[in-house]
């Protein structure tokens, strides 16, 4: 009889606590129009700073022309403190008005390739090849901001 009970009192514990998800989007919470693309990368440990070198002069650049031109809003890299642990210690985000701001378009390419400059080009040929050596991509995600109610 103990036991029935017992088992009858877990099985109505458990149920208590099981959640029902009735969330409803705009209602309980908002979705950006905003989008971000967020890069994880796994950086040999003893790297990272040859890394975020190499990022300086291509990456960073690269986005630097991109809010010049109005193409995106914001970026910013993140590295783990922890850097020999996990999946990945660096995390590299950009930052777009909305979703249209990546849709293929030759007048923005046109006009980023013409601020980026051939200078640019041959430090970015010269550089990115490198790495490879020093770094893997683990995951890319394409994000959106919510914010609860």
């Amino acid at each position: 009889m103990k036991l029935r009970q017992l088992i009858a009192g877990l099985v109505l514990a458990t149920m208590a606590h099981v959640a029902v998800a009735d969330l409803e989007a705009w209602k309980d919470y908002d979705i950006s129009e905003g989008v971000s693309n967020v890069t994880t990368v796994k950086v040999d440990s003893n790297m990272i700073d040859k890394y975020l070198e190499g990022l300086s002069k291509t990456w960073a650049t690269g986005n630097e022309v991109a809010i010049k031109l109005g193409q995106m809003e914001s970026y910013s890299i993140y590295v783990s403190q922890l850097p020999a642990s996990g999946d990945f210690n660096v995390v590299l985000v950009t930052n777009f008005k909305d979703a249209s701001a990546l849709q293929p378009s030759k007048d923005l390419y046109d006009a980023f390739m013409k601020e980026w400059s051939d200078a640019n080009q041959a430090v970015s040929d010269e550089i990115v090849p490198t790495y490879p050596d020093i770094r893997t991509i683990t995951g890319e995600y394409l994000v959106r901001e919510i914010k609860l109610k």
